[in-house]
């Protein structure tokens, strides 16, 4: 008669937390910068009001490129 087989139990393993992704240098990881609104045709003086601008490097994710 041929031995009784056991059953195997699986094993299981936990996940590894992922590593959080860099953050953008330009933007601090906001994804937002602010630019300076220009005025003017031929000089483009600069006024004291900005506007949010999406951020070129990371282009609004906040993680720093590859």
């Amino acid at each position: 008669m041929p031995a009784a087989k056991k059953s195997a139990t699986r094993r299981t393993t936990t996940p590894k937390p992922k590593p959080e992704p860099a953050k953008c240098p330009d933007c601090d990881g906001k994804g937002e910068t602010a630019e300076t609104v220009r005025v003017g045709a031929r000089k483009g003086r600069a006024t004291d009001n900005h506007q949010t601008a999406l951020c070129l490097t990371c282009w609004g994710t906040g993680h720093a490129a590859d």
